[in-house]
């Protein structure tokens, strides 16, 4: 067995200890947050926390009728966890991370608030999705988890460092070293189907999550904006559900997912949000300058897999992107 399979296998997970509660997560009165994919899962479970304890937390979604169902699902929430608390403040961000564009747009509606932004949670994302391809021609696994989120951050990224303290935290997965390809990302083969599985694909844009925090950690290196990723762990989230459904992975998959995996190892959303609410909120984070690392549940830093630490391939990836922004976003 690999050295970096040990530090990112799923078992892993399972054996940590929790470093991280809902009990130590300070008051955040005052500041403000963006979490992609609020309406439900891991983001929803980070919304509330974060609304809970004061801070004005947009829904960056796509969907408006499920982002206010889950507004006042989680005033509702907030009221009973949180019942001496003022009123919580949370907004509608539309937000299409399959459209390049429509990221940009939601940036500069969000810019437009002059508002600043202390914390941006970048959640969303699709899993073990059928070959296809977003509405600007990529594939739309990379598409959606890296791809727009890398567009939003960037458009919204001068507010964020005028703002600083601040945080960015991007989900990624231990697929990241365990499902992506064997040579990491190959940038000739994106977008051409009938060369990665629905696995690869998925593990390969979340190698993509690592290697952007990681970059962009870098570039931030001088500034008081500290960018990290994690693993959530195995949690029962829509995510897990649909790509069960689709069947994309198979039988066996689909029947192991839904009848072991769900019901008997999964955490709740609201126990593996824990992980990113820790990167979010907690004040080792600048205390102790934690910046470009890659932690796993709850709130345990591991190594990352070799590609993740490969500068030579960050910087690929951030020149790749920033290419592919400037061919398909309109200013």
């Amino acid at each position: 067995m690999s050295t970096h399979f040990k530090q990112c296998a799923f078992w892993k997970t399972l054996f940590t200890p929790d470093r991280y509660s809902h009990e130590l997560i300070p008051d955040q009165t005052g500041k403000v947050a963006i979490v992609t994919g609020a309406n439900t899962g891991l983001g929803y479970a980070s919304m509330v926390a974060l609304a809970g304890h004061g801070a004005h937390v947009f829904l960056a979604c796509r969907s408006k009728e499920r982002a206010l169902a889950a507004i006042e699902k989680a005033k509702l929430e907030i009221k009973e966890t949180f019942p001496h608390a003022p009123a919580p403040k949370l907004d509608f961000l539309e937000l299409d991370l399959n459209d390049m564009n429509k990221c940009k747009k939601a940036a500069k509606e969000f810019l437009a608030k002059g508002l600043p932004l202390h914390i941006l949670i970048n959640n969303s994302g699709i899993m073990y999705t059928p070959f296809e391809l977003s509405a600007d021609g990529i594939e739309t696994q990379f598409a959606v988890n890296h791809m727009g989120h890398f567009v939003f951050t960037m458009a919204l990224l001068d507010r964020i460092k005028e703002s600083q303290p601040a945080r960015i935290v991007v989900l990624s997965s231990a697929a990241h070293d365990l499902m992506a390809p064997k040579d990491g990302i190959n940038f000739d083969f994106l977008d051409i189907e009938g060369k990665t599985t629905p696995m690869n694909r998925y593990g390969r844009s979340k190698l993509a999550n690592v290697l952007f925090a990681n970059a962009l950690a870098r570039r931030l290196a001088d500034t008081e904006v500290y960018v990290n990723s994690l693993h959530p762990g195995a949690v029962s989230t829509e995510l897990n559900r649909t790509a069960a459904a689709t069947n994309s992975m198979g039988s066996v998959y689909t029947f192991v997912s839904e009848k072991i995996l769900i019901p008997y190892m999964a955490m709740s959303p609201k126990r593996g949000a824990l992980t990113q609410l820790y990167l979010a909120t907690s004040p080792e984070v600048e205390n102790k300058d934690i910046r470009g690392r890659y932690f796993i549940p709850i709130a345990n830093e591991i190594q990352p897999s070799r590609f993740g630490t490969n500068k030579e391939l960050q910087d690929k990836l951030w020149e790749y992107s920033e290419k592919l922004m400037r061919e398909k976003v309109r200013e």
